[in-house]
């Protein structure tokens, strides 16, 4: 049985409700990592404890004025319900609330609370055969590759071995590409979720909701099998809520992704060709790519992070929220060109060098990054962007969260400051 408190334990700490969690600019220093504010905060556990005992209290004395002695025999009494108030409000009035209420005549045998552990038919779940698949890397750290079939009941592939990487290797893993699964199907939903480094999940097919959910390093693509017939820049390849809380990591999608695409992603590069409504909401970090169209409220409450989008029709910018973020075109100078001439057709070569500094190449991070994805989905749609690249660089936007901006500018200059100070002996 499970008891949810809400935001009343949140309170007792200290909270008054303001709702700019977002903002970074909480005034009593609870949603904030601004300094000045943060020490505002005067919340302690015993605040919370209090709060808790004081519950407890008050359901004590309900339960001695039922006659009851403890929480358990509470539960499934639906007998002792003050309903009326609720039933005969205006609004409940022609509904017929008899089947909720009732309380069916079992047995004292029939337990009508939890007293049992639920079997989740872990012993049955695809990640045991991809577990014994990887064994040669998860041991010795070889080099492992192999075909798997998946369907839709096999949900969160990859979690589980993800688990014995990190159990192994802590969250430093493997090397790229030391565990590369190749998969034929549909995936149910999350699809890779807390892929581990080292870990390569190739799908041929396409995904449910939450493909990469908690991505922890690994690496994930999506692409349609060739066979389907289907046009991969006009159609959904992955679902809902892709990239949910995803730290670090890569994606490339060839297709088009569903609603809120990359919420909450706070490191995870991603290559998609189209994305729903509420794209990069509430993200913190990492880089977006948009080959393609987007829907509406993109990046609403996106405080950290890059997305490029490429805006052929010209109207990006009516469906931006524009509260936190700035839309900023992309232009190359003769030494960002010059650079991505020498790396051309090298997919292979190391992202760091074009992430070191968020505030710098823009257009050689973009073109790095649309390169892997037409490595690694064989993409038309970047194939031809890379083909006539001076013509389409125009086309990309840049949205960059203002905050962002600003926290990076203090990073460097507090990182030169420190630079400049004498060495301690």
């Amino acid at each position: 049985d499970e008891f949810g408190f809400a935001t009343a334990p949140l309170i007792a700490a200290g909270c008054i409700m303001m709702r700019k969690c977002h903002l970074n600019t909480c005034p009593v220093g609870v949603a904030t990592q601004d300094p000045a504010l943060r020490a505002k905060f005067t919340g302690k556990p015993e605040h919370v404890i209090n709060y808790f005992f004081f519950v407890a209290e008050e359901v004590r004395e309900l339960l001695a004025s039922m006659g009851l002695r403890k929480l358990d025999d509470l539960v499934g009494r639906t007998d002792v319900l003050d309903k009326d108030a609720a039933i005969d409000h205006w609004k409940a009035k022609g509904l017929d609330f008899s089947r909720l209420f009732h309380k069916p005549i079992v047995p004292k045998s029939v337990a009508i609370r939890h007293t049992e552990r639920q079997d989740h038919g872990l012993d049955k779940v695809l990640d045991n055969k991809l577990i014994a698949l990887a064994q040669p890397a998860l041991t010795a750290k070889k080099a492992v590759k192999a075909n798997v079939d998946i369907i839709n009941v096999n949900r969160s592939a990859g979690a589980m071995l993800s688990g014995e990487i990190a159990k192994a290797y802590g969250h430093a893993g493997l090397p790229e590409d030391s565990i590369w699964l190749t998969f034929k199907g549909t995936a149910g939903q999350a699809f890779g979720a807390w892929a581990a480094r080292g870990l390569t999940l190739d799908l041929v097919g396409e995904g449910n909701d939450y493909v990469g959910k908690g991505l922890s390093g690994g690496k994930i693509i999506v692409r349609p099998d060739p066979k389907s017939g289907i046009v991969p820049e006009k159609s959904i390849i992955v679902g809902n809520t892709v990239l949910y809380g995803a730290i670090t990591g890569e994606c490339y999608f060839r297709g088009i992704a569903g609603e809120r695409f990359a919420v909450r992603n706070s490191g995870a590069y991603a290559v998609v060709e189209g994305t729903g409504d509420h794209g990069c909401e509430y993200m913190t970090g990492g880089v977006v790519v948009v080959l393609g169209p987007t829907g509406r409220n993109f990046a609403a409450g996106m405080s950290g992070g890059i997305a490029y989008v490429l805006d052929e029709a010209g109207d990006f910018e009516t469906r931006l929220n524009k509260e936190m973020v700035r839309l900023d075109p992309l232009d190359a100078d003769p030494g960002s060109l010059a650079a991505m001439a020498k790396q051309k057709g090298n997919v292979a070569v190391a992202l760091q060098s074009v992430m070191a500094d968020m505030r710098e190449k823009d257009v050689e991070r973009l073109h790095a990054l649309i390169a892997r994805h037409a490595h690694y989905t064989n993409s038309k749609t970047a194939q031809a962007i890379l083909a006539a690249w001076t013509t389409y660089l125009p086309k990309f936007r840049k949205v960059m969260p203002l905050e962002y901006e600003r926290a990076l500018a203090d990073l460097a200059k507090a990182k030169l400051e420190a630079g400049k100070q004498p060495a301690r002996v």
